[in-house]
């Protein structure tokens, strides 16, 4: 029996096929740009080896019938493929863990969207392409919003009209939860706690970058915010930004609300201060010679900085620092940056030990700080599928249960700790 994996953007569509037996990953890969004439599917097996296929997809109906149609030719059989999770980017907060899809949860869904107007609506089209496509298999949506669901009202609610709250839905839901579930189950286990025991700052930094605050295993705080432009510096988005700026910007510019969206989407964070690099790696490759790039870099390390100390200080008493994503599990400059002159917050980086924690080196998780660091330092290579993968399995079999701390996971106990 097979579970595929499925998270559809705006262009794309990743997905994976677990064993539903061993959890381990099959095949999996990656649809790019969908809707253009030169859209491709990248296929990848666990021996490293990839197969391309260049085919016009021109939504994600057509994208996953081509996705199915390579599962074949890799001699998956598709009347084994008995569960599909979906990973859904906003669930507001109507849903505060992961479902079984029926019906009311599409049209919920769908109701959201305006909330998230560049992740949702994707995500719905693979949900109807995927009940079409495979009509004996149980459908299940794991939500980026769900896990911070337990954030109290004083640290979720704006400081703005309530009527936008009880009206609109503004208010703080942050992302990433999916990510930050896994890591934190993985941290306990390496401090040898139960989850329910432990306070942690985790952060999750890739192109997208969030913070969260993790008090007795679940999260009370966290930087995104309504959307996922707030927070920390990222790749293409701002992080924190004072709204009056962007209204004077947009009055004095005369832009359009669509206009404001894509520069705080596409053009900010790195992007805007280097004004030519969103990849960290070509930021840092610059460093010396470009003083944008070092002003970008010195602005992502501030303002990690500050959400570190915030979170501590409303933790009172952190166990350990978890890094993670795309940049958190390889960047040991960027690492090290973030976490020198924290030392008398009893934060102690071990220097050797963080230039080997590199998960593109195949290490998946390590401790990068000091024997005599208070607060541990982690690096853990995040899993989003398995977690989408076990949560479709304990729904299939009956035993999912909504307060995480309660999920009987794999992941949650103690193993390839290093």
């Amino acid at each position: 029996m097979y579970i595929l994996a499925l998270n559809c953007g705006s262009s794309s569509l990743k997905y994976q096929v677990f064993d539903a037996t061993s959890k381990k990953a099959i095949v999996g890969g990656n649809v790019e740009k969908i809707g253009l004439p030169d859209s491709f599917v990248t296929q990848k097996y666990p021996d490293g080896t990839k197969q391309r296929k260049d085919a016009s997809m021109k939504n994600h109906d057509e994208a996953l019938n081509v996705v199915l149609f390579m599962l074949r030719e890799a001699s998956i059989d598709l009347n084994e493929i008995k569960g599909v999770g979906h990973r859904v980017v906003m669930g507001g907060d109507k849903f505060a863990s992961s479902v079984e899809i029926t019906d009311d949860v599409m049209k919920t869904i769908d109701k959201l969207s305006p909330l998230a107007p560049l992740h949702n609506p994707p995500a719905l089209m693979g949900i109807v392409t995927a009940k079409q496509l495979l009509p004996n298999a149980k459908q299940v949506a794991v939500f980026d919003t769900a896990f911070h669901q337990t954030m109290p009202d004083y640290a979720y609610r704006y400081a703005v009209p309530s009527a936008w709250y009880t009206e609109l839905g503004v208010r703080r839901y942050g992302f990433h939860g999916t990510s930050h579930l896994y890591v934190s189950k993985r941290a306990a286990a390496m401090l040898g706690k139960p989850a329910d025991q432990c306070n942690l700052v985790t952060l999750h930094i890739g192109s997208g970058a969030s913070a969260t605050a993790i008090k007795n295993g679940i999260s009370v705080d966290t930087s995104m915010g309504m959307t996922p432009t707030a927070g920390l510096t990222m790749g293409t988005r701002p992080g924190d930004l004072d709204p009056g700026a962007v209204l004077y910007v947009m009055n004095t510019l005369h832009l359009t609300p669509d206009q404001m969206q894509k520069h705080l989407n596409k053009d900010s964070g790195l992007m805007g201060l280097t004004e030519c690099f969103a990849d960290r790696r070509d930021v840092e490759e610059n460093k010396d010679g470009n003083d944008k790039c070092r002003l970008a870099i010195d602005t992502e390390v501030h303002n990690v900085k500050k959400y570190i100390g915030a979170y501590m200080a409303e933790l009172g008493h952190t166990d350990a620092l978890v890094f993670t994503a795309g940049v958190g599990e390889n960047d040991d400059y960027l690492r090290e940056r973030f976490c020198t002159g924290l030392e008398n917050l009893g934060i102690k980086l071990d220097k050797e030990k963080n230039a080997k924690a590199l998960a593109r080196k195949g290490v998946d998780e390590a401790v990068i700080s000091t024997p005599d660091s208070r607060v541990k330092v982690f690096m853990v290579a995040t899993n989003e599928e398995l977690v989408i993968v076990e949560d479709t399995l304990a729904i299939m079999n009956g035993t999912y249960n909504p307060n995480h701390l309660k999920m009987d996971y794999s992941f949650a106990k103690q193993q390839k700790t290093r």
